[in-house]
């Protein structure tokens, strides 16, 4: 106990050293305390546009003891434009509160715990999730009534269910940016892959919704016995890997092309026109178990995994080649635990972050890997957020306001319990091309010269 208490101390240091920065390292930073832990963030659509700010969907959940059920939350955040937030107000939060810019919209009581949420591409009102079962669960958000979370409550009706796995589909889900396409992979070793096309037409219809929005409780229970939620057949199960499949990505030109890793240790790539055996099979792609998987949306040959071995590789499929040769491009070893999520900016074709059970989110520009000017820092880090204190166990790119990133970490092991969501958006001083932040340094230094009073 006298270490863990050490180590704590050793977190709340390291915590009060990171806050008293946050006014030089953040544009703009939010910060959202959670009463249960949310094992999933994702941005769903932006549907506002202000002077000062957006509004945007944020998809969430919460993982009960069982005193009140699991719950899908859907929130309408408020993000902050850039060069918008005064330095002062952005590091005055209470850790214990709620932020005013989260506001809950929606819940919907969902079978089981949510491990992982996805949106649909062509339509971000549509959402997979995963729970403790072989299904994929198919929610439209906007249809789906909204419910009380209270004991006893019936589990609201998803609109279509996947079936296809033979055992628990826990983490590994993924939809194709090109295609209405789902990939999921579980215990059962397998990748399983749908397709949606002809059953998301019919979602949307508010005819479907069993209750007005506000409602919950014994009308929607009685309809959700009466009525069974579509099921939905695979188009194809892919077998390759030795152990269970723990995350799966689509190839973001192509709905054939997907890749999935997992505790075996591999990655694999497929290719659903060539058939459901593996294209490409990189054996011992890590030391440990490979928790994650990413491809990059501006160059399809690039390809990043993170793994229980403490690490972040990157893979160009083009040294790939057949029987698994190749290594990675590059290893990113910034990390002192398992990395949990990888995921590439979507603003800049080099730049990806990393979050992993020590409690950083680590941003890296491969292109800045052999150019460090700090030794003692590792190659191609150039942020580190360090405002969780316990694993952050999801965190998402906003494609709609750039450089901003939604996180939640799992406070179970520091605080016993909860969560905490944060949004944020690191000062553009710090990505921005050096000489031009030079400059306007330079521009801001003689301004203030010519303000200063003389004696």
């Amino acid at each position: 106990m006298k270490e863990r208490g050490g180590s704590r101390a050793a977190v709340d240091e390291r915590y009060a050293q990171w806050k008293s920065l946050i006014p030089v390292l953040y544009d703009w930073f939010a910060n959202h305390n959670l009463v249960w832990p949310s094992l999933s963030c994702r941005w769903g659509p932006q549907f506002e546009q202000a002077t000062y700010k957006n509004r945007q969907r944020l998809y969430l959940s919460f993982q009960t003891d069982g005193s009140v059920p699991n719950t899908l939350v859907i929130a309408n955040c408020e993000v902050v434009k850039p060069r918008v937030a005064a330095a002062e107000h952005i590091s005055q939060f209470n850790e214990e509160a709620r932020s005013p810019f989260v506001k809950k919209y929606k819940t919907i009581i969902h079978p089981g715990e949510v491990n992982r949420i996805r949106e649909l591409p062509q339509n971000s009102r549509i959402i997979a999730t995963h729970t403790d079962s072989p299904d994929v669960l198919i929610w439209d958000v906007e249809a789906q009534p909204n419910r009380h979370a209270v004991l006893g409550a019936t589990d609201s009706r998803p609109d279509l269910i996947l079936r296809g796995h033979q055992e628990n589909a826990e983490f590994a889900l993924a939809m194709c940016p090109a295609e209405p396409y789902v990939l999921s992979g579980g215990k059962d070793k397998s990748v399983v892959w749908w397709s949606i096309q002809d059953h998301i037409s019919g979602l949307g219809d508010s005819s479907k919704s069993e209750t007005s929005p506000g409602a919950s409780g014994s009308k929607h229970s009685k309809t959700a016995n009466e009525k069974d939620s579509p099921k939905v057949d695979p188009r194809g199960v892919f077998h390759g890997h030795d152990s269970t499949v723990e995350d799966v990505q689509f190839c973001p030109s192509s709905a054939q092309e997907f890749c999935s890793v997992g505790d075996d240790a591999c990655l694999i790539l497929w290719d659903a026109r060539t058939g459901t055996s593996p294209a490409v099979k990189v054996e011992k792609a890590h030391g440990g178990d490979v928790h994650c998987v990413d491809w990059n949306l501006h160059d399809v040959n690039y390809i990043l995994t993170g793994s229980a071995d403490n690490s972040v590789r990157m893979w160009d499929r083009r040294n790939l080649g057949p029987g698994g040769a190749g290594s990675p491009i590059h290893k990113f070893e910034g990390h002192k635990a398992a990395v949990l999520c990888v995921q590439w900016s979507p603003d800049k074709a080099s730049v990806f972050g990393s979050s992993a059970e020590d409690g950083f989110l680590n941003v890296w520009d491969h292109e800045k890997v052999g150019k460090k000017k700090n030794p003692n820092s590792p190659g191609g880090l150039f942020f580190q957020h360090a405002g969780h204190r316990d694993k952050i166990v999801d965190f998402h790119w906003n494609s709609s306001d750039p450089w901003t990133i939604v996180s939640v970490s799992d406070d179970g092991e520091s605080t016993g319990g909860g969560g905490t969501l944060q949004i944020w958006r690191m000062s553009d001083l710090i990505y921005r091309p050096e000489d031009e932040v030079v400059s306007e340094l330079e521009t801001f230094k003689s301004h203030l010269a010519s303000c200063t009073p003389r004696a």
